[in-house]
């Protein structure tokens, strides 16, 4: 059981590690079309969440949840969650932008953190419920701690 805790919150500890290296990503792209586009919020803010999704998706999958599944499916469970949270984020995201004049970045960071909340719990939860440390690496390391 305490072995089990422990495994959950290095587990979480590296979905941190990995949102913040995609959130670098999301805000250094933001940033940069931000800045050097005449591009409204809306664009510039779903191209950067895009690139983030795809690095944080291929990073944790590999090393924070180790699973061997079906990758066409998990990254399929993952468009699912982005068709839903994307057009929300990207909708209030502008409406506080342009509508309510909230500065780009606030809204951008807001937006981060309630996506990383929430991913987590959705790819723990149900993209990789049934497939956590079934990848080579984990495997290998159970049969270490085995022997």
């Amino acid at each position: 059981m305490k072995n089990d805790r422990k495994k959950e919150l290095i587990r979480s500890a590296k979905f941190l590690l990995f949102s913040v290296s995609a959130g670098l990503i999301e805000l250094a792209a933001f940033s940069l079309l931000n800045e050097l586009t005449s591009w409204s919020y809306w664009p510039c803010y779903l191209i950067a969440l895009v690139l983030s999704v795809l690095w944080n998706f291929t990073l944790n999958r590999r090393f924070t949840f180790q699973s061997a599944g079906n990758v066409p499916v998990a990254m399929a469970k993952v468009f699912a969650f982005y068709c839903v949270f994307t057009p929300l984020s990207t909708i209030g995201g502008n409406f506080l932008a342009e509508d309510l004049g909230w500065n780009e970045y606030l809204v951008t960071a807001i937006n981060m953190v309630v996506n990383f909340a929430l991913e987590f719990l959705y790819q723990r939860f149900f993209v990789f419920r049934d497939s956590i440390d079934s990848n080579a690496a984990a495997q290998k390391k159970k049969e270490q701690e085995q022997a």
